[in-house]
């Protein structure tokens, strides 16, 4: 029995193909599609509308635990942060539509519909097919200064990613690329006290592959736009020291 239910479709599709396409939930769960991902919680599935690529996520429960029956669902959390990254300036796939329908406080079904970001890889496929872009210093700074940039605006609206790894950042395959976020639905505004730790575990997930793709100038230059400071004080050699830390014993 379904006892709530919303639906949105972004103003920017209004009057569109992706507006009928996904006119409702009901409609968007009969799509088919290339299917990307599929477990027992979700799928993800790619449908192609007037030449442009979708990414439609299914989830037909709320999450594992507790979260099942209490507070946000992971797919509220999903659409609500993506709409979050646009709404403070951070580069992020575009929201087309999101909704869930509820029994009481279980999510039955629950959905989030992104437009795809054309021309782009993962930071992980990037290192691991090594292209050419990767050898233009230029190209590689531009990168460095985009991440370091998102995760500043996050962090300094009191926000954490929680997984902010290399394979969850597009970039533009092109000369003057691009960055876009992707897949946060663990990202929170944690209470004061445990802000800091949470924003070092982000830092550490981007340092993870960093660690063994870009030189220590680079990994420096990172830090250094990320605290816009030039000169790093006893107190960010904490944070930095930290960070190096935070995953010792645990890969």
């Amino acid at each position: 029995m379904i006892t709530s239910s919303c639906w949105t479709v972004t103003g920017h599709y209004l009057n569109t193909a992706a507006e009928d396409a996904f006119a409702d939930i009901d409609k968007v769960f009969n799509l088919t599609g290339e299917r990307i991902t599929d477990d027992r919680f979700s799928d993800v599935i790619k449908v192609n509308i007037e030449g442009t690529n979708y990414y439609v996520k299914r989830y037909t429960s709320g999450g594992k635990g507790l979260r099942r029956y209490l507070g946000r669902s992971r797919i509220r959390a999903e659409w609500e942060n993506m709409l979050l990254f646009h709404q403070l300036g951070v580069p992020a796939a575009k929201v087309v539509a999101y909704g869930e329908q509820k029994s009481f406080t279980m999510l039955k079904r629950g959905v989030l519909i992104t437009e795809e970001v054309r021309n782009t890889l993962d930071l992980a496929e990037v290192v691991y097919r090594d292209v050419d872009f990767l050898k233009s210093k230029q190209w590689m700074n531009s990168v460095i200064e985009q991440v370091a940039s998102a995760a500043k605006k996050l962090h300094t609206n009191g926000f954490v990613h929680n997984d902010l790894k290399w394979r969850n950042i597009l970039v533009t395959q092109e000369e003057h690329p691009r960055i876009a976020l992707i897949d946060c639905p663990g990202g929170s505004k944690p209470l004061f006290p445990f802000l800091e730790r949470s924003i070092v575990k982000d830092l550490a997930c981007l340092d993870k592959k960093a660690k063994y793709h870009l030189s220590k100038s680079e990994r420096m230059r990172f830090y250094k736009f990320y605290t816009s400071s030039k000169v790093i004080t006893p107190k960010m050699k904490k944070q930095i020291r930290h960070v190096l830390s935070f995953f010792e014993g645990r890969e």
